[in-house]
């Protein structure tokens, strides 16, 4: 990356990281675009080179703040060691509830603005400089531990609404109790999120193999190569 690209990243990245002081300060609809381009010392048409508007930046913002929570759970899992692939999962809602308890601001911030669009845009692009992304890397785990599930942007996008949802009021109320105290059903509630995603990928297999079969025998049947129908009466 040439000194021009770097000055333009750092230049974005004062952009955002000031819209979200403001945004967590002031709130969204308070804040302008000349105070987030006075705030981080930059020209008013620097503003426009990256974003559309105020809801364009709100909306890279998030995708940007929600990418690095995913880029930095990625990091922390690295070098652990786990039992399955629902053990991961976990450990990866468990380090998003530690940073999001550790930012109030960043908690309230996400929880209200995230979207699926949004979402699937920062768990596909979470780590763009390096070879393994986020994204990879779940693909990669599933595999190597037989989970089976072809939505896996779904699976993730429910757990993490879940997570920000039902830990809202937790993390910063203690309602209805406090966060350490609702972990443990938070976790059953996740391994059984997987275990319906995995249920449902195992069962439209077994669906489309069961009509895959009845297709080859009615073949099979219609060209008189079957004789004996007893299948058909088990079916």
């Amino acid at each position: 990356m040439g000194k021009v690209d770097i000055n333009k990243k750092q230049k974005k990245n004062a952009l955002l990281q000031t819209a979200f002081d403001l945004f967590r300060d002031k709130g969204f609809a308070k804040t302008t675009i000349s105070d987030i381009v006075s705030d981080a010392g930059l020209a008013k048409g620097t503003f426009y080179l990256y974003f559309k508007d105020k809801y364009d930046l709100r909306d890279k913002l998030i995708a940007h703040k929600a990418g690095q929570l995913f880029a930095d759970a990625h990091h922390a899992l690295l070098n652990q060691k786990f039992n399955s692939f629902e053990d991961q999962i976990i450990a990866v809602a468990d380090y998003i509830i530690g940073r999001l308890n550790d930012d109030h601001g960043l908690l309230t911030f996400i929880s209200k603005n995230l979207s699926w669009g949004i979402f699937k845009t920062a768990f596909e692009n979470t780590l763009p400089d390096e070879s393994l992304q986020f994204y990879d890397y779940i693909f990669e785990q599933m595999k190597k531990n037989s989970y089976v599930c072809p939505e896996p942007e779904l699976m993730l996008f429910t757990i993490i609404e879940l997570v920000g949802s039902t830990c809202y009021s937790c993390i910063l109320y203690g309602q209805p109790v406090s966060v350490e105290e609702y972990l443990p059903y938070l976790h059953t509630v996740i391994r059984q999120i997987l275990a319906g995603f995995w249920f449902n990928s195992r069962h439209k297999l077994k669906q489309k193999l069961l009509r895959n079969k009845f297709s080859y025998f009615f073949v099979q049947k219609r060209n008189g190569h079957f004789r004996d129908h007893s299948f058909f009466r088990i079916i």
